[in-house]
């Protein structure tokens, strides 16, 4: 992969559930901050942050000397936030090098995952659960 000049800043948008992370890729040494901590401060689970740096991998992207990722998340739960922040950073990923959009696409990392919580209807107690009939 040729070598690219380091942009001045980016900010790119990503949404999973009700999470919604501002992803920015600034110049620096490639520390990876979410809400002004470390990543494996925010996410201690492996899981969650493996999925939330999935790009990177996938991209075999390297930012260490390049970028520092920081990344503010709104909203949701953990598992979203992290969907969330791995969005916005395959988002970012391709407008720093268009040739990637074609690998993340196909890993089906630049897709919203657009599962939401269904609403609850009025004579449930959830969405689908109905009250135990009683005949008597």
């Amino acid at each position: 992969m040729k070598e690219k000049k380091a942009l001045p800043i980016l900010q790119v948008t990503g949404r999973r559930k009700e999470a919604v992370a501002r992803v920015r890729f600034r110049p620096g040494n490639g520390k990876v901050t979410v809400n002004r901590k470390p990543v494996e401060t925010y996410f201690p689970s492996l899981t969650h942050r493996t999925h939330a740096l999935d790009a990177l991998r996938v991209a075999d992207f390297d930012i260490s000397g390049r970028y520092d990722i920081d990344a503010t998340i709104d909203g949701g739960g953990v598992s979203g936030q992290a969907g969330a922040l791995r969005l916005g950073i395959s988002r970012a990923l391709v407008v720093i090098d268009p040739d990637l959009k074609s690998l993340l696409k196909r890993e089906k990392l630049l897709t919203r995952d657009a599962r939401v919580k269904e609403s609850k209807k009025y004579g449930l107690k959830k969405a689908r659960k109905a009250p135990q009939y009683s005949k008597r």
